[in-house]
């Protein structure tokens, strides 16, 4: 009589060894009699394990020998089955080979696993069945739970050995127990799992159910689906994080009970209604772990996805759908679950070793690499799959993370080396996922930059009306960029390299910015190198900060200005309206005029701005060579308003981008670096101060032999009017009594314009921003950095006023989109002639 469990347990070993083999384990299930019922499961104490591999009358199991633990700073690095599972492979074909052999196969089967020390045996609650254990008289009694683990199923906590009527301890040896040679112990239940006793009955008829599809046998009376059990378990999965051992000991039910591998069995059968009942309990339980909150019990469950993800991947290959779908899954848990050294077992913070995790990134990896190599030898592009893309920066996001924080940034420049491979690399973990990940990054970049020249090529070929614009596989292209300039900041040189090849490759990645870049993407890898940008695409990115213009007319911010009272009532309508309602988009009407729509607002802008950088309001000071160049002006305060007038004209000047229009003012250099975050330097005072630029110029270049006799005759102090009064002011303490020499005249420079250029304006500055941050997002006071930032000062110039240029009408009508019309229309045609004349 073949156990349920056993069945299970014979198939999941042999999916360590062929496909052959594992099809032969399933049809000599397949043909054994229909006599297996509720007596082929033993009890462990309430408990369902996994059965031992049946034996003839008076046989015993094969022995096997505990070898010594390793030592936590010596995992076992090797690909191949563990010794646990080499043992418990033994175990289970030895009634493969008891059936067709005789006796003789336990014997044969324990002198292969024979070695010098003690023997003695282990009986099983279930009665007549029996392990034979070798071992040495140090080991420890939780090597000998361990290797029971390993044949059985049966977790170690589950377990208790008896001899003599006591109860062995873990951290006991043999020697200590007094175990002799040929002596027997007894396998019992620690009675544990009695606290979901519900789970083990649903566990029960679940597997039940499995098994006698898999076999075929109909005559079952019409119960509860698989499904439905299966739905009934992750409904009462406990989720509360305050009862952690809880959720692991119910979790811990389903994975020791075998059912992820009952279910892949059943996926795996020949028949296909098995096949599509398995695969939609899989999915059913992929969907429900989706739909867990982030926390503790999600760990656990990523567990179980890993198991199914094993299970399927030596199964039925990795090229399966199912396989596909149960990776992906496992790719969108693994950001929110823990990692930690090299234990693959389910642990209590729900963590998982970052080996185990590796191995679906590097598959992934050389699928990546195969399908970019196939498009450089197609013409019709192809390229890799947008699911396997999302999948690779899935695990490589965690991977990556988890080996910096580990080992800190500089210890692992340190230990890479600085080559192509990270080399002497004398850490304890990691080590190899280190190396391979380099491989990886080297691999990926010159596929990468073969792909990009090609794009280039197809690029050129297209302005030449030779080609098609746009292939498929293209589209993530930037997305593989994306993620290998995050792995190249783990290497030392290695970042280098990937800009080298960027620069190189400029056409093309701003090609893909331009065509695939999305709001929603993380665009700060790019905004940070505009040396691999051009105009085009840092005007792209900075525009996908502000929010887009939405055409919903009724939820348009509604304005009526008077013309003689436009800035007044301008900021009546802008500073004290709520940012969403003008994110909603503007409707603008002057009084007593009939004309709206877009001509009215653009109109609207323009002539608020001239007002609001009018110099006789004493906001902003136009600059001497240029006077549409402006500087917020420190003598504002003037005005008892002018903190809110600056909020207003950051919101005014953000909307004007917001809408693209063109508004005839430009922001000066220094203004523009304040905004962004950034430090002002001496250069960039040229343009809002050229006296002051030139005298500090001649300062730092006169010679130092007299700057030192003190012909200057300056302090460290600066002389400012304020409300028609002239004001001292120290820059540094006790400035007054510092005078100006060779050496320290940099200093005074510097201190200079700090005071002159940064503190006299850090409110105006402060508030202008506020204003433009509110357009851009309510949620934050100073997320207008992150636009300045990825522009350069000169940019926003093109955008807030355009080019010098005169208009191109050719370019005009090739950009030009007719809604209505035809080109061959007679009021087209005059329109153009017009423009043309």
């Amino acid at each position: 009589m073949s156990s349920r469990l056993e069945t299970i347990h014979n198939w999941t070993v042999s999916t360590t060894t062929t496909a052959n083999s594992i099809k032969r384990k399933l049809d000599d299930f397949h043909s054994d009699s229909d006599d297996s019922d509720d007596d082929d499961l033993f009890s462990l104490g309430n408990s369902f394990f996994p059965a031992l591999a049946r034996m003839r009358k008076d046989h015993l199991a094969p022995s096997f020998t505990c070898p010594r633990p390793l030592h936590p700073s010596q995992p076992s690095r090797s690909s191949s089955p563990s010794s646990s599972e080499s043992s418990a492979a033994a175990v289970a074909s030895s009634d493969d080979d008891d059936s067709s052999g005789g006796g003789s196969s336990a014997s044969s089967s324990s002198s292969s696993f024979f070695a010098p020390g003690l023997q003695f045996f282990v009986r099983m609650l279930s009665g007549g069945k029996t392990l034979v254990i070798h071992a040495d008289p140090s080991d420890s009694v939780k090597s000998v739970h361990e290797k029971i683990q390993s044949v059985t199923g049966i977790p170690i906590e589950e377990q208790r050995l008896i001899y003599r009527g006591k109860q062995l301890q873990w951290e006991q040896s043999l020697s200590e127990c007094d175990v002799q040679n040929d002596t027997g112990l007894q396998l019992v239940s620690r009675m544990r799992s009695t606290r979901h006793p519900n789970a083990w009955h649903c566990v029960d008829d679940m597997l039940s159910k499995i098994l006698h599809l898999y076999k075929g046998d109909r005559t079952r009376p019409v119960g509860p689906t698989v499904k439905s059990r299966l739905a009934e378990f992750l409904n009462d999965i406990p989720q509360k994080d305050e009862d952690v051992e809880s959720s692991i000991s119910y979790l811990q039910i389903f994975l020791s009970s075998s059912v992820p591998a009952a279910l892949v069995m059943l996926y795996l059968s020949p028949v296909k209604s098995n096949r599509d009942c398995a695969d939609d309990c899989i999915k059913h339980f992929i969907q429900n772990c989706k739909t867990f909150c982030k926390g503790q019990v999600y760990g656990h469950l990523a567990h179980l996805v890993l198991e199914f993800c094993k299970l399927l991947g030596r199964g039925a290959g990795i090229e399966d759908p199912l396989y596909n779908t149960c990776r992906s899954c496992l790719g969108s848990m693994v950001e929110y679950v823990g990692f930690g050294g090299r234990e693959t077992k389910m642990s209590k913070d729900g963590g998982i070793a970052v080996i185990e995790i590796f191995t679906f990134l590097r598959e992934l990896a050389g699928r990546l690499s195969q399908d970019l190599a196939s498009s450089l030898e197609s013409s019709t592009g192809g390229g890799p799959a947008v699911g396997d893309v999302l999948d690779f920066v899935a695990f490589s996001f965690p991977i990556r993370n988890t080996i910096a924080f580990h080992l800190g940034i500089n210890r692992l420049r340190a230990a890479a080396g600085g080559g192509g491979i990270a080399g002497q690399c004398n850490v304890p973990y990691y080590a190899d996922e280190i190396k391979s990940l380099r491989v990886i990054f080297d691999d990926l970049l010159g596929k990468m930059d073969l792909c990009l020249k090609k794009l280039e090529e197809h690029l050129a070929a297209a302005e030449k009306g030779k080609g098609e614009h746009l292939l498929p596989g293209w589209c993530q292209y930037l997305t593989i960029l994306k993620e290998l300039g995050s792995i190249s900041k783990l290497y030392k040189g290695a970042e280098e390299i990937f800009w080298t090849h960027m620069g190189q490759r400029k056409v093309a990645l701003c090609y893909l910015v331009l065509k695939f870049a999305k709001r929603s993407d993380d665009n700060d890898w790019i905004t940070d190198h505009k040396e691999v940008t051009n105009f085009e695409v840092r005007r792209h990115l900075a525009m996908m900060l502000l929010p887009e213009v939405k055409d919903d007319y009724e939820e348009l911010h509604e304005m009526l200005i008077d013309r003689s009272q436009l800035l007044s009532e301008s900021f009546e309508y802008i500073a004290n309206a709520a940012s969403d309602s003008l994110r909603a988009g503007l409707f603008m009407e002057f009084k007593n005029e009939e004309a709206t729509g877009p001509g009215v607002l653009r109109e609207w802008f323009f002539l608020v701005c001239q007002e609001i950088f009018n110099p006789q309001n004493a906001l902003f000071k136009a600059c001497p060579k240029d006077r549409r160049r402006f500087f917020p002006n420190p003598a504002s305060k003037v005005n008892p308003l002018h903190l809110d007038y600056y909020k207003f004209c950051g919101r005014v000047i953000a909307l004007a981008l917001m809408h693209k229009i063109q508004v005839g003012i430009v922001l000066d250099r220094a203004f523009v670096l304040q905004l962004a975050g950034k430090g002002v330097s001496l250069e960039d005072i040229q343009d809002v101060d050229p006296y002051l630029y030139n005298s500090c110029k001649q300062i730092l270049e006169m010679d130092p032999e007299v700057v030192d006799q003190d012909v200057l005759g300056l302090t460290f102090v600066q002389e400012v009017e304020e409300l028609g009064t002239r004001k001292v002011i120290e820059l540094c303490p006790d400035g007054q009594n510092i005078v100006v020499n060779s050496k320290n005249r940099k200093k005074y420079v510097d201190f200079l314009i700090e005071h002159r250029f940064v503190t006299s304006i850090s409110e105006p500055v402060r508030k202008f921003g506020e204003g433009f941050s509110n357009i851009m997002s309510g949620s934050s006071i100073h997320i207008h950095k992150s636009f300045f930032q990825s522009l350069e000062p000169e940019d926003l110039n093109w955008m807030l006023r355009g080019s010098e240029n005169a208009i191109s009408v050719e370019d005009w009508i090739a950009h030009t989109e007719l809604n209505g019309y035809k080109d061959t229309d007679p009021q087209i045609s005059w329109f153009w002639k017009v423009a043309l004349v």
